[in-house]
C-alpha cells in the first residue's frame, strides 16, 4: 500500500541515483561547470516532481503531469551522461553505466504513469 512518496520505488531508485550522480559529478574537470550544474539540476528534479506529482494525487491528470515532468529529467539526465562519456572519455564506463540507470528509471516512470488511476484515494 501506498502510505507517502517514500513507498514509491521510483521516488527511492531516484533518490539513490541521484546520491551515485553526486558523487560521480565530483570527478568531472571544473572545465565542464556547466555541464555538471544542468546535470545536477535534472538529477534533484526527478524526486522533486514525482513528490510534488505525489501531493497532487487526488487528481490523476496532475499527478502524470508531474511523472511526465520527472521523465524528461530523467532523460535529460542521461543525455548529460553522454555528453559527458564523449567530452571525458576516461568517465565513459561510469557515465554510461548511471545513464543506463536513468534509462531503467525512466521506463519505471513511464509505467507508473500509463497504470496510475485515482481510485478515489
Amino acid at each position: 500500500m501506498i502510505i507517502d512518496v517514500n513507498d514509491l520505488e521510483i521516488y527511492q531508485k531516484s533518490l539513490v541515483l541521484l546520491k551515485e550522480l553526486y558523487l560521480f559529478l565530483k570527478r568531472i574537470p571544473s572545465s565542464e561547470h556547466d555541464t555538471v550544474i544542468q546535470c545536477n539540476k535534472a538529477g534533484k528534479s526527478i524526486p522533486a516532481n514525482i513528490a510534488e506529482g505525489y501531493a497532487k494525487k487526488k487528481s490523476e491528470k496532475e499527478f502524470k503531469r508531474f511523472l511526465q515532468i520527472a521523465l524528461g529529467s530523467s532523460d535529460e539526465s542521461v543525455a548529460h551522461l553522454r555528453v559527458i562519456s564523449i567530452i571525458i572519455p576516461l568517465l565513459t564506463q561510469q557515465s554510461t553505466y548511471l545513464a543506463l540507470k536513468y534509462k531503467t528509471l525512466s521506463k519505471k516512470i513511464n509505467k507508473l504513469s500509463s497504470v496510475w488511476q485515482n481510485y478515489g484515494n
